[in-house]
């Protein structure tokens, strides 16, 4: 059953530092690369990767520049179909610009470009047709996602929504979501609260909130410590694996891509989340975002082991 990713394409810009910069401090970094990202391209570069043959579509906006083939040649390499990754004749392709600081911690900026043109939705629709899940991000204009998520929802589809870069959303786009996957910070925003570490027991609280706003299940996020899921008027901790930390860049958008190739394999909620938490777990162990997504050998060994 087919996986559709409508969202962004990114070229990343990532500095490696000993520490992230204060505002107005300039501190000196060490490596450097420039490597293919997106929360958009990420996810289906992870859904690619990790599916083992499932097919993969990725619907999004690139610039006529050289970032967007590469962007494009990364996802084929993966399995993914970018067919329905078009070209903007008046914006450049996104861009990223990143900084690691040594404990795998990053600051980001986010020059969208053609991922403001991602615009009509109902063009999607064919794209949507017959295939088993689609997910959304935030890196693309509101109105789009919303009306993309009305039409995957029209058309069967299970949808997955990672709200992030942060924003407020209104709980008429949060009804069309099947399965919302904040962090923390994401998840507090979303019920008005200000960022702060949760405890599985606040997670929980916040999660139902969630759905008490309209979507059918959520997902918390919690790194290192695994992911709370409420579905239902039940909640309970899946847990993560202890890892290594280098580059947290894509680990979220791993997450998800992993989490959609499960559910597509017809595993259950809490089998899927198990193997997302996997999959991202190795992703923080190496640097960058579509580079760091792991194989499904790696993440099955990892499982066999857990």
């Amino acid at each position: 059953m087919a996986i559709v990713v409508a969202g962004s394409l990114n070229m990343d810009f990532v500095v490696t530092a000993a520490r992230l910069p204060a505002p107005g401090e300039t501190v000196l970094g060490g490596g450097f690369a420039m490597l293919p990202g997106g929360k958009g391209a990420n996810q289906a570069c992870a859904a690619g990767r990790l599916g083992a043959g499932l097919p993969v579509k990725m619907i999004g906006r690139v610039g006529y520049d050289l970032f967007a083939d590469h962007l494009k040649a990364s996802l084929a390499a993966a399995g993914v179909d970018v067919s329905a990754v078009h070209a903007s004749r008046t914006q450049p392709t996104g861009v990223a610009f990143i900084c690691v600081e040594a404990g795998g911690q990053n600051s980001i900026i986010v020059a969208p470009g053609a991922n403001q043109e991602l615009g009509d939705a109902g063009a999607m629709r064919q794209v949507f047709r017959g295939a088993r899940i689609a997910l959304f991000q935030l890196e693309s204009p509101l109105d789009t996602v919303r009306a993309a998520l009305t039409i995957a929802r029209q058309e069967g589809l299970v949808t997955i929504l990672d709200p992030a870069p942060a924003q407020p959303l209104g709980d008429a786009i949060l009804s069309e979501v099947s399965i919302l996957t904040p962090n923390e910070s994401e998840a507090l925003l979303l019920v008005g609260e200000s960022p702060r570490r949760l405890t599985p027991e606040e997670a929980a609280g916040v999660a139902q909130a969630l759905r008490a706003k309209g979507a059918d299940r959520v997902i918390v996020k919690l790194g290192d410590a695994g992911c709370l899921l409420a579905d239902e008027g039940r909640t309970r901790l899946v847990s993560g694996f202890a890892v290594e930390a280098v580059d947290a860049t894509a680990a979220g958008d791993v997450f998800n891509g992993a989490l959609a190739v499960a559910l597509a394999e017809g595993r259950s909620l809490d089998e899927a989340a198990h193997f997302a938490n996997a999959a991202a777990a190795l992703s923080v162990t190496r640097r960058g975002a579509q580079s760091s997504v792991p194989s499904r050998a790696e993440t099955d060994a990892l499982l066999a082991g857990s």
